[in-house]
């Protein structure tokens, strides 16, 4: 058996799994199980905060997702589960809304899913998304103009938040990189984030959506605080825990 009090590098380690696996830790558990003083876990856990693992959080840590990479690539990863949610979050939409749909591949799942006999107005800053619109006629689709950012998919400049700050919609579906109850909705792009948060202020409702890998983790950038998000739509194996931790910001939770 190690022993873990003599063996920082592999304390660390284990802390390392433990966080792949359960997206968080709790230092008052760690010290029970490594056998070291909370004293301890905290340094292993500014060392791994230090190393971008994780961000400490009020008595433990949450794992810091690793960036995803480009547009065209996070598209061809967990299609069958962004499908399913797609699909859910389609069936928020009501006939005769304004909404707005933020630019990512979960949700051009869900501009694709969308009842074509439904007559909305459409709002996006992605361009991908606006042409899977304008294939349903009762559609008006309006694009945000200015440059497409490649890692995100959208137009998120100041010419894109301009025109958004004109709108208002009854309902917001916002792309993110990550959340949890502690840090709420986090991305890892600075001008991406920022339109976010210029979109979410026009909007009566807000919506995210999130497959199980993003939940709880944190990215750089704050979106939202989870007081700022209304409905979350999510993978059904989302823990008990998490689940009525984010109920406690009263935001309502849709399991597929």
């Amino acid at each position: 058996m190690l022993d873990y009090a003599a063996l920082p590098e592999q304390r660390q380690v284990l802390i390392r799994q433990i966080l792949e696996e359960n997206g968080r830790v709790l230092c008052s558990e760690l010290a029970v199980r490594l056998g070291v003083s909370e004293h301890t876990i905290r340094r292993d856990l500014h060392e791994l905060s230090n190393e971008g693992v994780c961000k400490k959080v009020y008595g433990g840590a949450i794992m810091m997702l690793p960036e995803s990479g480009d547009y065209a690539v996070r598209k061809e990863k967990n299609q069958a589960k962004k499908s399913k949610i797609a699909q859910r979050c389609a069936r928020l939409v009501k006939s005769g809304s304004a909404i707005f749909i933020d630019t990512g591949t979960t949700n051009l799942a869900m501009a694709e899913a969308l009842p074509a006999e439904l007559a909305l107005t459409v709002v996006t800053n992605s361009p991908e998304i606006a042409a899977a619109l304008l294939k349903k006629p009762l559609y008006e689709v309006i694009v945000l103009g200015g440059q497409v950012q490649r890692a995100s998919g959208g137009c998120v400049g100041m010419p894109a938040i301009a025109q958004i700050q004109g709108m208002l919609f009854d309902q917001g579906f916002i792309g993110g990189c990550a959340m949890a109850p502690e840090s709420g909705l986090t991305g890892f792009d600075y001008a991406d984030c920022e339109f976010k948060k210029a979109v979410i202020a026009q909007c009566n409702e807000t919506i995210v959506a999130l497959t199980a890998n993003k939940i709880p983790a944190v990215a750089r950038y704050v979106v939202a605080a989870c007081s700022e998000i209304d409905i979350m739509v999510v993978e059904e194996n989302i823990s008990k825990a998490y689940a009525d931790a984010f109920r406690g910001h009263d935001i309502q939770i849709y399991t597929v």
